[in-house]
């Protein structure tokens, strides 16, 4: 297990570069996220998948939130008419252009929507349903590891299955028999609640799955 320490308001290219590297070889690492610290690797990476599912203990039928950065990426995989659309501008205010991203986002909690999922895609990610959970992260370092990729990754909490996540990063070789390939240390993180989960399959009847 390697470990990195950066600035998440000042990243390197060179850290970026070393993150993207180990995701592109289905590594599994622990990322700062908007909300808390996380397990992440390629949303298209069956081994790093199945990799945090035995670090993690859960079930593999359990799907994963998927990080994207631009409605480009989002209609890759997803299926998005023009109502979504529309109620997506307004839970995300303006999602990442499809050149550079400084993410102005009207929530003040991050927000994470179910929609379609378009065939034969992150079907590992998403356990083989037909839906996927996705968010477009606050945190501009996420973006910025999405943008040096060019693909959308997982993000699950930091630890075992039932259990409270984890926020000191110290614990994490006493707490995992499996451990992950590389965590990447941004310091303490601001104390903030979990993402609203929101189920926007059907606009005219919006589900609150987590408020």
């Amino acid at each position: 297990m390697q470990t990195i320490k950066i600035d998440k308001n000042k990243i390197q290219k060179s850290d970026l570069e070393l993150i993207a590297k180990f995701l592109k070889q289905g590594k599994v690492l622990v990322l700062p996220t908007d909300t808390v610290y996380g397990f992440s690797c390629l949303a298209t990476s069956k081994k790093g998948i199945e990799k945090i599912h035995q670090i993690k203990k859960s079930s593999p039928d359990k799907p994963m939130i998927v990080f994207v950065n631009s409605f480009k990426m989002l209609n890759d995989y997803t299926v998005v008419n023009k109502k979504q659309r529309e109620c997506l501008k307004n839970l995300w205010s303006e999602l990442a252009s499809e050149i550079d991203c400084k993410i102005a986002n009207k929530e003040k909690r991050a927000v994470t929507l179910i929609l379609g999922k378009k065939p034969r895609v992150l079907k590992y990610a998403s356990a083989g349903q037909d839906s996927i959970a996705v968010r477009l992260p606050k945190c501009e370092f996420n973006y910025k590891i999405i943008k040096e990729l060019g693909l959308p990754i997982v993000s699950t909490s930091l630890n075992l299955s039932g259990k409270e996540p984890i926020n000191d990063l110290g614990k994490i070789s006493n707490e995992f028999l499996i451990k992950p390939d590389l965590v990447v240390d941004a310091g303490k993180l601001k104390k903030t609640k979990p993402s609203r989960l929101i189920d926007i399959r059907d606009v005219n009847n919006i589900k609150i799955l987590r408020n």
